[in-house]
Order: C-alpha cells, then structure tokens, then sequence
C-alpha cells in the first residue's frame, strides 16, 4: 500500500479532487460580489450616498425603497448562490470520501487475509479489527478534504482579504495584525496535541486487544479466579487513556480559547481605527460595516483551515501508524491469491521436499534441511515429539506457511508459486484447533467449494437498478464486484450436480467423521416450512401416526401424554394449555402473557383472573419459602422454581408489600408479576401449590374462549395444534410427538427418542432430518458445538471437497478414543488412492501409513517403513517406548 496518506489520495481520487478544486475556484466570484453587498445596501440603498432618485436601471425608474428591495434580494441570491456551492461541494466530498474510505478499508482487509500466519501470534484481532473499523473513520473525512478543503477555506479567506484591502489597506491590515500571532503559536500547541493523539491509540489499541484476551479466555479467568486482577489492570489501562485524554482536552481547549479570543479582538480593532478614521471624514460608515462584515467572514475559512491543519497531522499519523501494521514481511502474492486459471488440473506425480527451512521471528531453525520424495497417493506418517517440528512442516505442505529455504513440488511444479485456486482447492489440511464460522453446519461444511461466483442471481425491476448501482459504486470503490448473491458453489469439485447431491454429500461426509447422529438430533430440534418442504411435512405426519402406533404398546403407552383439545395436559404448562398451539412471533410470548389485554380479558370472561392472582402469590411464598436459603447456583432453582435466583430478593420484597386478602390492591406492575408465575406451573412437575381437576376444566374452557374471541390482529401469532397438520413453528420432534414426554417416568425421555428414531429409520427419513440439521447455527467461532463436534465438522469439510492431498495435524486429538479409531480408519479407507501426510502425535498408528517421517529438533533423522523403523537403536522405536 502507499506510505503517504497523500499518494494514496492523489492515486485513486485525482480526478474528484480536480473537480473539487475548479468549484471551488468557481465560487469564489459570487462570494466577492457577497461581500461588498452590504456596503453597496448601507451606502447606496439606505443612504442614498453617490446616487439620484430615482435611479434608472435599463430604462426602469426606481424609487429608493424598490432599489433597497432590489438590493436586498441580490443579496439573498448572492447568499443561495454560495449555499449552493458550499452544499456541492460539501456533497461531493462526502461521496469522495467515503469511497476511498470504503476502498482504504477493503485494502487494509485483502492485507489482513494476505498476512503470514505468524503474523497473528505478534498482532491481534483487538488490534486489527479497530484500525480497519474506527481508526479508518476519520480519514475518510480528511481524504475528500485534503485539496479543496485549503484551496477553498484559503480562497475565501484571500478574497476576504482582498475586499478589506480594496476598501481601506489601514482596515486590512488591521485584520491582519493578529493572524501571525494565531497562525505561529497554534500549530505548535497542536502537535503536542497530536503526539498525545498518537499515544491515546495506541493505548486504545492495547485496551482492545485485552478485552479480546479476556473474552477468549474467560473460561480461564473463571477456573483460576483473576477476575479482581484483571479488572485491576483494566482499571490501569482505563486510567492512563484518561490522562491522555485529559492532556488533550485541556490543550485543545487552551486552543480553542485562543482562537476565539483572537477573533473576537478583529472587531476591537475595526470600531477603534475604523471609528476614528470616520470621525476625521476618512471613511464612510458602510465600508466600516462592510469591513466588520468581511472580517467576521474571514474567521470560519481560517478557522476551518487551522481544523483542517489538525485533522491533515492527526490523519497523517493515523494512516502511517495503520500501514505500517498492515505491510509485515512476508505478505502473500495477491496475484497468487486472486488468479482463476482456465482449468484446474488433480494433482499428480511425486511430492518432492528439498532442503526445506524454517525459522521463527527470532531467527531460531524450526525446520532444517528437510527432503525427501513420496508419490502424491501414498499415505504419509509424521512423527514426533513435542517442538521436533511436525506440525510446522504439515503447515509448510499445505502451503499455509511459505519456507525460508527450499523447494516443495508437487509434479514439478513448486506449490510456492501456485495460485491459492490450485493448492485450496486441491491441497486440504486440518489440524488440532480448527476454526468454525458463525454461520450454519451447512455453510460451514461447504465453505470450501465456495471460490468464486459460478451461477449468477437474476435481478428484476428495482432490485436490478440496486444491484447496478451497488455494481458501480463497488467500482468506484476499488472493490469486488463479485456478487455475494450469485451461487459460488462448486458442485463438480464435490462430484455432484446440484444442491441435493451437495447435500446427499454431505451427510455422507458427517457419516465418516461420526458427526451424523449429533445433526441428525439437530435436525429433530429443527423446524422447516410445510410451504417448501410438503414432502417432508407430509412424511413427518406419516412418522406422528406411526408413532401414536408405537405407544400403543402397553410398555410405553404411558410415556406421552397427548394432545386433546378436550382435555388438559398435565405435563405442560398453563400457558401451553391455554393457548393450545404455539406463538408465532413477539405479540404472545408465554412469558408476557399475563401482561396481554387480550388474554387478561380472556381471563376475566372465564372468571379466572383473581384465582391466577392468588394461586400466582401462593407460587412466590412457596417459592421463597423453599428457596431462599439455598446457594445461587443450586439445580433446584434450574429445576423446580419459577423465580431466578437473582430475582428472589424483589420477589420477597413483593410479598411484603402484598397480603394475600389485599392482593386486589397491587400496583399493576405488581400484579403483572405475580400473575406470570401460574403461567408457568407444569401440574405433574411442580408439586408447589395444588392443581385440582376443576381448576384444568376452567383452563380447558379458557382454551375455547381463548381460540373462538382471538381478534384479527392476533389470527397469525398463534399456530394452534391440530392433530391432522404439520406446526411449522414447531421443531420435527414436537411434530411427530404431539405432546408432552410425562415426567416421572424412568428414562421416558431416552425411550420415547428410541421411538422416534425406529419411526424415523422405519420411514427412511434419518437422511432428511439431518440435512434439516444443516440449517444448525454454530455460534461465534462454532461456540455452540463441543470442541469434538467442531473438529469432525472441520474434517468433514476437507473431505467433502475431495482434494487429491489430505493434511492432517493432531486432527482426531480432540476425539474420545473410541471415536478417534473410528475416524481414524474411515479417513484412511475415504482416501486409500489419494494422498494423505498426517501428523501424528502417538506413534504407533504410523504402521497403517505407506511411509513415516521421523521428526526430532527441526529434522527430518529417519523415513521409511513400519517394520523398517521398528527396530533397536532408532529413534522411532523411542517413540514407540514413550507410549
């Protein structure tokens, strides 16, 4: 990237700027013209000062009022005309500067996925992310402003100067006697100010990178107890970008003092010289009021100038400092990044090592003179100890590290000079702590057949005149003009023809890392819509008969109780049976139900509002009668209560206020409460207060009113159930059980999920559940997975796209050992006539391998075979002792 913010600028937005400048030039006539209006208004209109009326004006006779009227209104025009100006420009600046914002921010971003992986361990995402994002902000203000800004605010400034000088040089150089002044000591005082800008980011930078620390490690806080140290140094942190910002503070006011003062001393000067020199006959009144006039116009250009002073040092610094993070040694060839070749062609031939080298920022080796020589399809071993370089030189054969020395071909070709198009998407490598995005399973699985663009989305009407104008302003921008929308899928990489073969593909993948059983269940919490999917609504109909069939055994007749609009389901809640279906949306959320006039009155009507009053402060006393005592933390308040733990204290504080035979008094936020609780009540799970079988026959009732008074507002927040349709605010398994699992019973859950998977197998829709289980969200860095999950998932990935060499680093490490054999042989029969390096951590599993690397100190002491290292006086057979 350009080291000066002003290359940069003249770079990519010259022509704007030329633009800029001849508007600026060009508004400077009229502002002349603006100027001396008002002395021409006192001089000639007021005072009638070197003038006859009526005044002819291109053969018009004009009275002294209408010329003063025609005055005036120039004047007005004159002050539109410059509004006008100011307001293009202003304008076009904006859309200047924020396009070369935009384009300085795709740059600084195409760097970051360019770096060298070290790269990450010196600089973090707390530091990169703020100097792409915030510290970026302010400099595309000062991008558009750089050349008009002076140009302009200076051009106003001389011609304001000029006027004075036309009018009276005494004047004019009373206006100046203070500028030098101005004009010598405030930029001095601002690059102090500018110093402590530089200090105040970096500290900021600094304060980021520890809250990212802290919120990656906050398992860690928790295990170790460093809350009250970290918050410590928080504290310090926090502290020393106040003084900074209390330094700059006090000397940006001390400068913004001065300048207003020196201002404001312009006037003192006009009324005193120009004063006396009209008391002598010297001048004329309307030139004093002219020159006050101008003077005053005089201050916001040099106001603007010194501002622009300060944001051209204060961008300067920012832009340098930001640069010279973003260009470390080392940097990926964008060429090699972005290059699409015509074809690519499989991988083949041997894989050739020679005297490959490596060494860290400090200069210490690695990896050291490391070669040999396999065929591409042989299963490679790696082996090692802790530091003998093994992980680093699975790195180096996928290309994610580039050697310091040496040579890796692949078919005679060097893979250092390989577009990333080829080694991406032939070359695949996972190892020990992978990254899931925060995205679905689906997208995560098939992040890496998604290169570039292959099937573009149709665009119609206004959505086309968006797209195209989005298309141009991504061009101006220096951006991408790849559309997100389009279809970047590469069917033909994964062997398939279109979406369902992708995911048909897929699952089969999840099948070969274990991960199938844990989407499937995935897929069983999903949803789906009927709309789109009637096929698959319609065979989970199919599977809830089939099921209802299943629990007519007697052994598990009782495991589920069923929904029956004519009857109460004790196993749900009060407000699962009242509503008989599920909220669609916000407007019935179960736990603000006792707040909806809709169901209050529904309530009313029934008779059951002062009941749900008083059963809701039995609940609370009961409650906090049991609860009170126990820890925070207690499974009780998890299991059985309806009040947090956190809660409990203003609960107790309610009862206070609330006797149970005044309950009708309560304020109603009050109310509310303790209304909300009854909601809440399972009967045959919460044994707090008794549920008698007339209270559920009033429910049940409230049911009917609930359904048949529902007003139209309300018609779609409600999907009631109904025992012949699919609930498509429902998850698969709440479809096909259709009803509650009764609590109490042993293992009911585990059984009733056997039954379900016999249906599912039975109907053969273990398959479509599970893609339903693509649609998963991972969570931020695949934080809604277990860390087993997350490595299947990555290994999946890799398969999926079918490269013709696997690398792999520690990648079943996170596996239980039953998984990890599993996993283990499925990957090596998926890849028997393609290549596979794995790095090993244990070193007896190298004897399904082809060849082993013996690994020790950065070098490369031993290769061959199982049987052939096996034997006295190796170092593999020391390997093999240590296990």
């Amino acid at each position: 990237m350009e080291k000066s913010i002003y290359t940069f600028i003249i770079k990519y937005s010259l022509r704007q700027q030329i633009i800029l400048t001849v508007l600026s030039f060009a508004s400077f006539v009229p502002y002349y013209y603006y100027l001396t209006m008002p002395k021409t208004i006192v001089n000639q209109g007021i005072s009638g000062k070197d003038i006859t009326f009526p005044y002819n004006l291109l053969g018009q006779e004009l009275s002294q009022t209408t010329y003063l009227l025609m005055l005036t209104a120039a004047f007005l025009g004159l002050v539109i005309v410059q509004q006008c100006f100011k307001y293009s420009i202003n304008v076009y600046q904006g859309i200047s500067g924020e396009r070369m914002l935009r384009r300085l921010r795709y740059e600084l971003y195409a760097h970051v996925l360019r770096f060298p992986l070290p790269t990450f361990r010196k600089l973090s995402q707390g530091e990169i992310i703020p100097m792409i994002v915030a510290e970026t902000e302010s400099l595309g203000g000062f991008i558009a402003e750089s050349f008009s800004t002076p140009l302009f605010q200076g051009g106003l400034f001389l011609v304001s100067l000029g006027f004075l000088f036309v009018q009276n040089w005494a004047i004019a150089l009373a206006a100046l006697a203070l500028y030098p002044f101005q004009l010598y000591i405030i930029p001095k005082m601002q690059r102090k100010v500018n110093l402590l800008g530089k200090e105040r980011v970096k500290a900021a930078r600094r304060l980021s990178d520890r809250i990212g620390e802290s919120i990656q490690g906050v398992q860690e806080v928790h295990a170790h107890n460093t809350a009250r140290r970290l918050l410590s140094e928080f504290s310090q942190r926090l502290g020393d970008i106040y003084w900074t910002r209390f330094e700059i503070f006090q000397r940006k006011f001390m400068i913004k003092f001065l300048n207003n003062f020196l201002q404001q001393a312009g006037p003192f000067l006009f009324y005193s010289i120009g004063g006396y020199l009209a008391i002598r006959q010297q001048l004329d009144v309307g030139t004093i009021v002219a020159a006050v006039a101008a003077h005053k116009e005089m201050g916001a250009p040099l106001k603007e100038l010194l501002n622009h002073y300060q944001q051209r040092e204060d961008a300067r610094i920012k832009y340098e400092q930001v640069i010279a993070q973003f260009d470390p040694d080392g940097m990926r060839d964008p060429r090699l990044q972005l290059a699409e070749p015509d074809k690519i062609e499989p991988l083949a031939g041997e894989l050739q090592v020679s005297q490959l080298n490596l060494a860290d920022e400090a200069g210490n080796a690695l990896i050291e003179n490391v070669s040999f020589q396999v065929p591409l399809e042989s299963h490679v071993a790696v082996v090692g100890n802790a530091g003998s370089g093994r992980e680093d030189l699975a790195l180096l054969l996928a290309r994610l590290l580039f050697p310091g020395k040496g040579k890796i071909a692949i078919g005679g070709n060097d893979i250092a000079q390989l577009p990333e198009a080829v080694t991406g998407r032939r070359i695949a490598y996972v190892g020990a702590s992978p990254y899931i995005f925060n995205a679905s399973i689906e997208s995560n699985l098939f992040y890496g057949l998604r290169h570039l663009p292959l099937l573009p989305r149709q665009y119609q009407g206004e959505e086309l005149k968006r797209h195209q104008t989005h298309l141009r302003e991504a061009a101006a921008s220096g951006n991408s003009t790849d559309d997100p929308a389009a279809d970047w899928t590469d069917y033909a990489a994964a062997g398939v023809e279109d979406m369902a073969g992708l995911r048909e593909a897929g699952i089969r993948a999840l099948r070969i890392v274990q991960l199938h059983d844990d989407v499937y269940q995935f897929g069983l919490r999903g949803t789906i819509n009927p709309n789109r999917e009637p096929d698959l609504a319609e065979a989970i109909l199919k599977a809830r008969a089939a099921f209802r069939d299943k629990l007519a055994r007697p052994e598990v007749s009782k495991l589920v109780e069923g929904w029956d609009r004519a009857r109460y389901n004790r196993n749900a809640t009060v407000a699962e049976n009242l509503m008989f279906g599920n909220p669609v949306g916000d407007a019935l959320v179960p736990e603000r139900l006792a707040e909806h006039p809709y169901v209050l009155q529904v309530l009313d009507k029934v008779g059951l509002t002062d009941t749900f009053l008083k059963l809701g402060h039995q609940v609370a006393a009961t409650t906090v009668e049991l609860f009170a005592d126990l820890p925070p933390d207690h499974e009780f308040f998890q299991q059985f209560s309806f009040i947090s733990s956190e809660d409990l204290p203003l609960m107790q504080e309610l009862l206070g206020r609330a006797s149970k035979e005044r309950l009708g008094e309560l304020k109603a936020e009050d109310r509310a409460r303790l209304m909300s609780l009854p909601f809440k009540l399972i009967p045959d799970r919460h044994r707090l207060v008794q549920f008698d079988e007339e209270l559920m026959a009033r429910i049940v009732q409230a049911r009917e009113v609930f359904a048949s008074d529902l007003p139209e507002n309300l018609r779609h927040a409600v999907a009631f159930l109904d025992r012949e349709k699919y609930s498509a605010v429902a998850t698969i398994q709440d479809n096909i059980l259709f009803g509650k699992v009764v609590y109490g019973q042993a293992q009911a859950a585990e059984m009733v999920s056997g039954l379900i998977g016999e249906v599912i197998d039975d109907l053969g829709l273990r398959n479509r559940v599970a893609m339903v289980g693509l649609n998963f969200e991972c969570g931020i860095a695949g934080g809604r997975l277990t860390q087993a999950q997350r490595q299947k998932l990555a290994i999946a990935r890799c398969i999926v796209k079918r490269p013709d060499l696997f690398i792999l680093s520690d990648a079943t490490l996170p596996l239980d050992s039953a998984s990890q054999g599993k996993v283990f042989e499925a990957i090596l029969e998926e890849f028997r006539s393609r290549g596979i390096v794995w790095s090993l951590q244990r070193a007896q599993l190298a004897s399904r391998f082809d060849r082993i690397l013996v690994m020790r100190s950065g070098r490369l002491v031993e290769q061959g075979g199982f049987d052939e290292l096996d034997r006295e006086g190796t170092h593999f057979r020391e390997l093999l002792a240590q296990e």
